[in-house]
């Protein structure tokens, strides 16, 4: 819990950084907290769609909660993000993660 601690301290200073937001939601899943997990990378891509990293662990997220369906459609906009942004390595572990689920 201490790491979960310090990152609501330095959240409290920047509410709306994408990085100790995503920090944060990992911690939650460490801790087997997915739901307070999906809220945050949910808001993080509500907010900043370029935030690539996140679409795939929201991703991973659905799937081990049975949405499968959901799970593709975030995998399908983080593709296109990274593509976007000229990320080809996060493209190939997205892609990777979407043909294991669809295929």
């Amino acid at each position: 819990m201490d790491r979960i601690n310090k990152i609501q301290e330095y959240l409290k200073a920047s509410p709306t950084d994408s990085f100790l937001q995503h920090a944060l939601a990992l911690e939650y899943i460490k801790i087997g907290d997915d739901p307070s997990a999906r809220k945050l990378f949910e808001n993080i891509l509500e907010r900043d769609p370029k935030y690539v990293g996140t679409y795939y662990h929201l991703s991973k997220l659905l799937e081990r909660q049975g949405e499968n369906e959901l799970a593709i459609e975030w995998y399908e906009k983080g593709m296109s993000a990274a593509k976007e942004a000229g990320d080809q390595h996060s493209y190939n572990e997205l892609q990777a993660a979407y043909e294991d689920l669809v295929y």
